[in-house]
């Protein structure tokens, strides 16, 4: 089990902050838009608490854990229209429970494959990053 100290959700630090932005906290986790951009609209859900696995949470917890996560994906599919939407639950290196929701379209990057973790290609200006915030927000 990590420690909290070392734990990037934990901490709240700016490397967070330069990997993603907050859009919202929800029931029991909070929502992030990834800065990286490859797959449009592509945000991450991570549980409120410390807690390394799926497995450590109770029934409850779980079910409104994944609740959160099945909300944002809802909005996330009124907001960009994706062909699919991709989740992701690695925590190889860092141990904290968080699903990637990487939308996937027909004509984009891998579609048909795995998402890459951080393609470190697309980045967008500030004020496109509030109009993908704002179009996950009114659908949450």
């Amino acid at each position: 089990m990590s420690d909290p100290k070392d734990c990037l959700y934990c901490q709240n630090n700016q490397t967070l902050h330069d990997l993603m932005i907050e859009i919202a906290q929800l029931s029991v986790s909070r929502v992030f838009l990834f800065k990286e951009q490859t797959y449009r609209g592509r945000c991450l859900v991570a549980y409120k608490d410390h807690v390394n696995d799926l497995f450590e949470l109770n029934d409850e917890e779980r079910n409104a854990f994944m609740a959160d996560v099945a909300k944002v994906t809802r909005a996330m599919n009124k907001a960009f229209h994706p062909e699919k939407i991709n989740y992701g639950a690695y925590s190889d290196k860092l141990s904290h429970l968080h699903f990637h929701l990487a939308p996937k379209y027909v004509d984009g990057p891998d579609f048909g494959g795995t998402f890459a973790m951080n393609p470190g290609k697309v980045y967008l200006s500030d004020v496109e990053y509030q109009k993908l915030i704002d179009a996950v927000k009114t659908n949450l």
